[in-house]
């Protein structure tokens, strides 16, 4: 796919010339787009997804921060970071505070794997949360600058619908090419402004809803680790090919593939027994990891209240008394409750022994 790629007619940008920022844009509360240009008038060129990484000169000494590029290499002539500055933040507040129009940097030239040129396919599902947006914006940006239709499905989670980055953009893109399917979810509107969108904890409901050929697409995901860790748990849970998921991490953008952290998630197997005890009727089934509780207390006999069977009503809330489970539900339950032990049978996988008070 490189090829896709025109090369660059003069010459390449490599690191030897410093940056010079051209211009700073507020995108929102603590959140800015920075564009630089090569002190010689070099290209850029990278691919959709990779990463830069800057030597900021703070107080003390430059430090050396990562930032996911948010333009696109097909329009070489200059590059973009887009940064959120957290509240320990000490480069990316630097750069709010002294970054302007004719500063210089240093820089090391693009890298990393995050990218679909690594991974090309028909279809794609892009699932960003907060400044994970900055990849999938960058190769959604180069597909709609092909000037063929993408297929996109494009997913981006934020606090408040004030707070999504370069909705405005993204919105424009979708809608002049048929294939770039935006869905914000937001944790709660503003208030005094109607919001017609998702709202709450990305789940496997919304994600039926979302994209129902989820399946059929290849996946992306950027965000916090927390966030990251639910995307996934959600597709397997779904039965989703997990080798089709790529993810890039806030904190350890990669290289190298042999730099690519290992995954630990738990995940049902089929193949592996389990022990469901049921401490109030004093009954022992022998189950496999992929049954739920639920279908444990009804093979043998024992009525747990159900509702949805999907993990969103909550009417099969149980107590679990001892082992562990994996649970992927879809809002019926508590972070309290599950810290107090509860789990919902409907969506709870036993892993080992497992006791509830049923």
């Amino acid at each position: 796919m490189k090829d896709l790629i025109p090369s660059p007619s003069g010459p390449v940008w490599d690191g030897t010339q410093d940056l010079v920022c051209v211009t700073v844009v507020p995108e929102n509360h603590n959140t800015a787009s920075f564009t630089f240009r090569s002190a010689d008038g070099a290209l850029f060129d990278y691919l959709p997804g990779q990463f830069i990484t800057l030597e900021i000169p703070v107080e003390g000494g430059p430090v050396h921060r990562t930032y996911t590029l948010s333009s696109s290499p097909s329009r070489p002539r200059s590059i973009t970071v887009t940064a959120k500055a957290q509240a320990d933040s000490v480069g990316t507040r630097w750069m709010m505070e002294n970054l302007k129009p004719g500063v210089r940097l240093r820089a090391f030239p693009p890298a990393g794997l995050f990218t679909h040129f690594n991974h090309p396919a028909e279809k794609y599902l892009f699932i960003s949360a907060g400044s994970g947006i900055t990849p999938v914006m960058s190769m959604t940006t180069f597909m709609w600058d092909l000037g063929d239709a993408p297929d996109i499905v494009f997913i981006n989670c934020a606090r408040r619908p004030s707070e999504i980055i370069f909705k405005d953009r993204l919105e424009h893109m979708a809608a002049r090419v048929p294939g770039i399917h935006l869905k914000w979810v937001v944790e709660g509107p503003e208030p005094y402004k109607p919001w017609t969108g998702f709202e709450g904890q990305f789940n496997q409901l919304m994600l039926g809803l979302m994209a129902p050929d989820y399946l059929e697409r290849e996946v992306f995901c950027c965000g916090p680790e927390p966030f990251m860790t639910a995307v996934r748990e959600a597709l397997a849970g779904l039965g989703f090919d997990m080798e089709r998921y790529h993810q890039e991490s806030f904190q350890a953008p990669v290289e190298k593939a042999s730099d690519l952290p290992e995954l630990d998630d738990v995940i049902p197997d089929d193949d592996t027994k389990a022990e469901v005890v049921f401490a109030s009727s004093g009954v022992t089934a022998k189950v496999r990891e992929t049954d739920t509780i639920l279908a444990a207390a009804r093979a043998n006999g024992l009525n747990i209240p159900s509702g949805c069977t999907f993990g969103v009503c909550g009417t099969c809330k149980t107590r679990k008394l001892s082992g562990e489970v994996h649970m992927v539900h879809n809002g019926g339950i508590s972070d309290d409750d599950i810290e107090d032990g509860w789990i919902l049978a409907c969506c709870s996988h036993p892993i080992g022994k497992v006791e509830v008070e049923v």
